[in-house]
């Protein structure tokens, strides 16, 4: 039989959309092998948010061409999408596909040779319909991904993501829900709902929002948690938030992005919110939610900033009092209008930055997690990862260790935290 091997870079949209590759080449009689054996097939699913993605990317198609020279190499994804061109330059490539059409790419490598070449790449920006990209065979776990829509309308100063997306595309309520409906049949609890900007849902539609998707999911039997994927904070009204909580079944866990604690950085950003506006949106979650885990990305180095505006943003940080957060250096992407901005931090003033982030960052999710000693958590255990003991994850996003002499596994039980020990949460 013929074999397929997929690699994955970037975000978990990439890889709810990797999945629902995967699995129409498994109907179509292949065997999806891991990527470092030998297959006749090699499918690479592209990022592009930073350049690191770009680098990786390429490294990971010269991988594949190296494994068997005489494999069908397809490249997918947003590093494609932007650059096909210059993945085109690499030896060895036979398929070029951007952020479209890949439901047809098993048909379109069932058609080819190893020494055709095709590339199918559209300017995303033009791309106005939803992808159906369905997955049906999931894996045995406990919790589920669910994309709910693609695109951004956002255009912030550092990001490629618009041009490597297209605009806001959302998927039909409907078809959400049967996805959903599907899941809960086959034992999930728990579903992630993603998207590329999944706050701009319902934009391309006619009067749905985040919150209509997220009241209907709470509906269906069998679904006991949701969470939310990266929010911004100006969807985060009274209303917004009021309703979601009602449901009581939207996980305390919020991941809104930031990017930088100082206005006058977040203008040239073009972010389209004040540090005052985050604050209260989180003030708001605070209200309706019981010591939510207040998640973000933080970026250093962005161009212009200065030691005061570093010194604002760390601060706010601390203010704002994160559960966690991810920090990443300014990634000069071209095409953007930041590439060309005035006055670029060097890479040793973002170096130093990024690691005085990065200590407040573990301070901050070290407070909060001793935050939860002598409290009690509901708890979705995983996977027994020593005899009688079992890892699961609460419904504010922090690790938990019990031990129990009853399989837990799939499993939501309450557990009073009685420390807390590299990391996890343990308890009883």
């Amino acid at each position: 039989m013929k074999t397929v091997a997929f690699y994955t870079l970037g975000c978990k949209v990439n890889q709810y959309e990797t999945e629902a590759m995967s699995e129409i080449f498994s109907k179509n009689g292949y065997i999806v092998s891991s990527f470092d054996s030998v297959c006749d097939v090699y499918v690479i699913n592209t990022c592009t948010v930073t350049s690191i993605g770009d680098r990786k990317s390429r490294q990971m198609i010269r991988r594949a061409r190296h494994l068997n020279p005489n494999a069908i190499v397809a490249v997918v994804g947003c590093y494609s999408q932007v650059s096909p061109d210059e993945v085109a330059k690499i030896e060895g490539v036979n398929i070029i596909l951007g952020t479209k059409d890949r439901k047809n790419l098993c048909e379109m490598v069932e058609k080819m040779l190893p020494s055709d070449k095709i590339s199918d790449v559209e300017n995303a920006l033009k791309n106005r319909e939803y992808e159906e990209l369905e997955i049906k065979e999931y894996a045995e776990k406990t919790r589920a991904f669910v994309k709910i829509e693609d695109g951004c309308n956002e255009f912030c100063t550092y990001c490629i993501i618009p041009f490597a997306r297209g605009p806001v595309r959302s998927r039909k309520l409907e078809n959400i829900i049967k996805e959903v409906e599907f899941l809960a049949e086959k034992g999930f609890c728990e579903v992630v709902l993603t998207g590329i900007h999944i706050a701009s849902y319902g934009k391309d539609l006619n009067g749905i929002t985040l919150a209509d998707v997220v009241c209907a999911v709470s509906k269906i039997d069998g679904i006991s948690r949701i969470r939310l994927g990266s929010l911004e904070p100006r969807i985060l009204t009274e209303d917004f938030i009021k309703k979601i909580a009602e449901t009581k079944k939207v996980c305390g866990h919020f991941h809104i992005s930031l990017q930088s604690g100082c206005d006058d950085t977040l203008k040239r950003m073009n972010r389209k919110y004040t540090t005052e506006e985050y604050e209260n949106s989180v003030k708001l979650l605070r209200k309706y939610f019981v010591n939510p885990a207040i998640a973000t990305d933080i970026m250093v180095g962005f161009p212009g900033e200065t030691d005061e505006e570093f010194e604002k943003s760390l601060a706010f940080m601390k203010k704002i009092a994160f559960a966690d957060a991810h920090v990443f250096s300014y990634s000069n992407r071209k095409g953007t209008k930041a590439d060309v901005m005035e006055n670029q931090i060097d890479p040793q003033t973002k170096e130093l930055r990024h690691k005085k982030m990065e200590k407040t960052v573990a301070e901050l999710k070290n407070k909060y997690l001793q935050c939860m000693v002598g409290t009690t958590l509901n708890v979705l255990f995983e996977q027994e990862i020593s005899p009688n003991v079992y890892e699961g994850t609460a419904e504010n996003y922090v690790k938990v260790l019990a031990k129990s002499e009853v399989n837990l596994s799939k499993l939501c039980r309450t557990v009073k935290i009685e420390k807390i020990e590299n990391g996890f949460a343990i308890g009883e």
